[in-house]
């Protein structure tokens, strides 16, 4: 087995919806970022691609390169569940934590986890999404930012 873990934070700005976890949360704040600014599929793009030791999204997807302007994260996350299965690794499961004082998590969870599992094409129930507040301190709790994180879990093909 080989384990891969993924973190990334992205600024807020005033202006939704919310991009994460590869659907539109109504919100009235978005992420600043060179592609859609998926904070959670960014996370899950690097624990994959951390598992096989190879790279990061940076690396992949490189933001001095202009088509990655505005970039769907889905894309991202199909293209490193390509690297890893092409390389005899599948997707045991992922622990993803969210990090956000608001929108609340819960109402979005099971939809986020049903995208997630159709973009790697595994079950639901092999995604876990958990959300945590910032408890009104610090730039979470500002909500300056959102962040977020996985861990991936692989197997042998």
């Amino acid at each position: 087995m080989r384990v891969g873990i993924g973190h990334d934070t992205h600024r807020l700005q005033p202006g939704g919806p919310l991009r994460l976890g590869g659907i539109d949360v109504a919100h009235d704040k978005s992420t600043v970022g060179h592609s859609d600014g998926d904070v959670l599929l960014h996370a899950i793009v690097d624990a994959l691609l951390g598992a096989v030791a190879a790279g990061d999204i940076g690396q992949m997807f490189p933001d001095s390169v202009p088509a990655n302007r505005g970039r769907d994260s889905a894309e991202m996350l199909a293209a490193a569940r390509d690297a890893i299965e092409s390389l005899g690794w599948r997707i045991g499961n992922l622990d993803c934590i969210v990090h956000a004082e608001r929108p609340k998590l819960l109402p979005h969870r099971q939809t986020i986890r049903k995208r997630i599992a159709e973009i790697l094409d595994v079950d639901p129930d092999r995604v876990s999404l958990k959300g945590k507040t910032g408890e009104k301190i610090g730039p979470v709790g500002r909500e300056e930012i959102i962040v977020a994180q996985c861990v991936a879990m692989l197997e042998p093909k």
